[in-house]
């Protein structure tokens, strides 16, 4: 089975639900609250070292509360954590969620997510990593050391997965550097000016972005299901329906499931098929990694 090296953010989410979205300058009420370990990096091991796969996290937190207890939460799930900085005077990231009517608002505060360097990727890549092992990053951490580590784990000949969340425009030449790009609708929409809510749109969405130079491309569409392309073919894979109580992890837990499948050399359909059923299970439940489901409960599923 090949490594995953996830290289991503650690975010304590403050989670709570109202019935509407406030407007400037007003104050609603809200109801359940919680606080759970999140982030899109860790979030994604998480799914993945709970599906069975190697799993190594590469960031950073801030020598407070919130990072020991993200630290000590992925410790736990048995995700090698030796590559997770702890910076003093910077506080660890959080994410602020509000969950409203099946949906939910995010906005961040990067704090010690923005504090790790390049090289110190390089280094984790370096000591951890054999060719064709798995490099998964998004757009959490620092931007410009997110698009310098995936061009990195390309020179060292590693699968490199790319998840550009939260949206943001991805240079011309770092496409060379993606063997799998990720992207839900409004990620889509942001690289193509594409919105696909069909097939047939995800499909003229994927060309564009394989002319763009990325070697596949997988589009998620939530309740409508995902498509997969590269220079030779399309996969479309409906969604797995389920309630919906919670949707705070369900990319993440697809993103993680699917690069699972692809560590145990699964066929990309296979792999697909195996992520969506995850990700169905993760929104019947609140919470980010509390959500994320384990293998058996998947394959039962």
């Amino acid at each position: 089975m090949k490594k995953i090296l996830v290289f991503g953010s650690l975010n304590m989410d403050l989670s709570i639900q109202a019935n509407d979205i406030p407007r400037n300058g007003e104050t609603i009420d809200g109801g359940a609250f919680f606080i759970s370990p999140g982030g899109k990096g860790a979030n994604q091991a998480v799914a993945a070292q709970r599906s069975g796969a190697h799993t190594y996290m590469i960031g950073s937190v801030g020598d407070d509360v919130f990072g020991k207890q993200l630290t000590t939460s992925l410790e736990r799930e048995k995700i090698d954590c030796d590559f997770i900085l702890k910076e003093k005077d910077v506080s660890t990231g959080i994410a602020m969620i509000i969950r409203n009517k099946g949906d939910n608002r995010i906005i961040l505060g990067a704090g010690a997510n923005h504090d790790v360097t390049v090289e110190h990727v390089e280094e984790a890549i370096r000591k951890i990593s054999h060719t064709n092992d798995i490099f998964l990053t998004q757009f959490e951490n620092d931007y410009e050391v997110v698009l310098e580590s995936m061009t990195k784990a390309k020179q060292q000949k590693l699968f490199t997965i790319f998840n550009p969340a939260p949206a943001k425009i991805i240079p011309a030449k770092i496409y060379k550097s993606i063997d799998l790009l990720i992207v839900n609708q409004w990620e889509s929409e942001m690289l193509t000016g594409i919105y696909p809510k069909n097939e047939e749109d995800c499909q003229k969405a994927i060309r564009l972005l394989i002319d763009k130079g990325t070697r596949s491309v997988i589009i998620t569409m939530g309740a409508g299901g995902s498509t997969y392309g590269n220079c030779d073919q399309y996969l479309f894979i409906p969604s797995s329906q389920t309630t919906v109580v919670d949707t705070t992890a369900a990319g993440d837990t697809y993103i993680g499931s699917l690069a699972y499948g692809l560590s145990a050399d699964m066929e990309i359909k296979a792999a697909m098929i195996y992520a969506t059923k995850a990700a169905a299970l993760s929104i019947t439940k609140q919470g980010a990694q509390e959500s994320i489901p384990y293998k058996k409960d998947i394959e039962k599923f």
